[in-house]
């Protein structure tokens, strides 16, 4: 073997070298994502969402415009960004849940971990309560918040058919998938309230954590114990 061949072999990267570098470019797009989605909320919040143009977005992250596009094909996304609105929010709760557990209890536990964690994915931010009302204030924003809160509850009643076995024209599955949309929407609502009243994230979760438990006891039997795995 030449020595020019003996380089080219010992200079190729390992298959690990391959998967670790895919993994650092995975992850500085998930950084550049983040920073363009936090500047333009930061700015949507500052002046208002119609008042942003996509070109002030891209120049205060120091970005392109073309990169700005890449990662947010229009500018609603900008603002329901994938890693904070999955409409496979529920699914993967309830996909997690452990042998013995219903899907409502999977929905409850899992919402119960994020605020005993104090996630930002169930809002436990300072900003979060100005967030939630701009959105609601900005019609397209308001129309894709619940675009993806029905689109949630549809994926759910998908996945609780199909387990359960239920037959066509079955409302169990869409009713109960209902339900904890109906649990999720009003956490996220008590928390944007009392965000926006200007209570500590810690006072919040409390709060969220004690109204869980009172919409917890609203349940009935039939929802609590529905898709048990």
């Amino acid at each position: 073997m030449s020595d020019v061949t003996r380089g080219s072999v010992r200079d190729r990267p390992t298959r690990a070298e391959e998967i670790l570098a895919v993994g650092l470019r995975d992850e500085k797009r998930r950084q550049t994502r983040r920073h363009i989605a936090e500047v333009a909320t930061g700015l949507f919040l500052e002046r208002g969402f119609a008042q942003v143009t996509i070109a002030e977005v891209a120049r205060t992250a120091e970005v392109s415009v073309n990169t700005v596009y890449t990662y947010f094909p229009s500018k609603e996304d900008l603002v329901f960004y994938p890693e904070e609105a999955s409409a496979q929010r529920m699914v993967q709760m309830v996909g997690d849940r452990l042998p013995g557990e219903s899907a409502a209890d999977a929905v409850l536990g899992a919402l119960r971990g994020e605020l005993r964690n104090g996630d930002r994915m169930v809002g436990l931010t300072q900003g979060f309560g100005r967030f939630l009302e701009m959105v609601r204030a900005e019609p397209t924003l308001a129309v894709r918040l619940d675009s993806i809160g029905r689109e949630m509850v549809d994926r759910l009643a998908a996945v609780l058919a199909a387990e359960t076995g239920a037959e066509a024209g079955d409302p169990l599955p869409r009713l109960v998938a209902a339900q904890l949309g109906w649990v999720q929407e009003q956490l996220f609502r008590e928390i944007g309230d009392r965000t926006r009243a200007g209570e500590a994230p810690g006072a919040v979760a409390e709060a969220a954590l004690a109204l869980l438990d009172t919409v917890e006891s609203l349940l009935g039997p039939a929802v609590r114990g529905y898709a048990r795995r």
